[in-house]
């Protein structure tokens, strides 16, 4: 193609003038990235080229404000799409040297002729912006994926403390598998919380799923049960593993001082039910 000279023209309004050239000439540089883009805008509602040109504003404009929150958006998108990295990476890349064609073709159209210094002042901000641009996408992504994976495993850790009403003022919690000072911190939360918002006066933990606990799991376990009976509560553990007995005997740590112990949870269970 032809690129007519227009003085009043600024690069910006020279790339939409030229937007079709521009497009075909991403397209090309970006090769892995054409075959695409129908894909991620029906996966995640992105047009890659209206948002290619919209960057190529914010950069030729030295719009970094612009240019950032626009970054932002971006990594959030495609982060909750789950869309690949990678052609991300490569499509900017490709707007990067399409740019500087079209930056090239402008002076000569318009018969620019940059001195050294000129260049070099050119060449530094607009590859800055470029990069901040993708530092601060990849930044973004990786935040939001960060909370959605703290979020999850934090649903999953509660659904893992499933606290179960069997009468007006009795509950049990079944523990299975391993419990590490992670998931401990998360029982406390829902034991408390849970305690005061369905008034239960006898908790019973059963511990028959659990094989072993680490010795600064167990300390932290003895706080729980310490909160429980703050709490006005009565803590019963059942299903105690010899394992588990042996290294709490070993160590001194007993947790009679704050519960009280059964063998099996369905003992305890069949009394309750007949008191109840």
């Amino acid at each position: 193609m032809e690129y007519m000279p227009d003085e009043e023209l600024g690069l910006a309004d020279f790339i939409i003038k030229n937007r079709q050239t521009f497009e075909q000439t991403l397209l090309k540089e970006a090769v892995n990235v054409a075959s695409k883009i129908t894909d991620i805008l029906n996966t995640g509602n992105i047009d890659l080229l209206k948002n290619a040109e919209k960057l190529v504003i914010y950069i030729t404009g030295n719009q970094e404000d612009n240019l950032i929150a626009f970054a932002k958006q971006e990594g959030v998108a495609w982060a909750q799409h789950s869309l690949t990295l990678s052609f991300k990476l490569e499509w900017v890349q490709a707007i990067r040297r399409t740019l500087w064609h079209f930056m090239y073709q402008f002076d000569q159209v318009n018969g620019n002729d940059l001195n050294r210094e000129e260049f070099f002042s050119k060449e530094k901000r607009i590859n800055d912006l470029v990069d901040k641009f993708l530092n601060t996408f990849f930044i973004s992504y990786s935040n939001y994926k960060d909370e959605l994976i703290n979020s999850q495993r934090k649903l999953v850790e509660h659904l893992s403390v499933p606290i179960i009403p069997i009468s007006p003022t009795v509950a049990v919690l079944p523990l299975i598998g391993l419990v590490d000072s992670y998931r401990m911190q998360t029982i406390e939360e829902k034991v408390l919380m849970d305690i005061a918002n369905l008034k239960v006066q006898r908790l019973i933990m059963d511990l028959s799923g659990v094989a072993d606990m680490e010795m600064d799991v167990i300390d932290l376990f003895q706080k729980v049960l310490k909160g429980i009976s703050m709490m006005g509560c009565k803590a019963t553990i059942t299903g105690l593993r010899p394992e588990l007995v042996r290294k709490m005997v070993h160590s001194g740590i007993a947790f009679n001082k704050y519960s009280e112990t059964r063998g099996t949870l369905q003992e305890t269970l069949r009394n309750h039910l007949i008191v109840g």
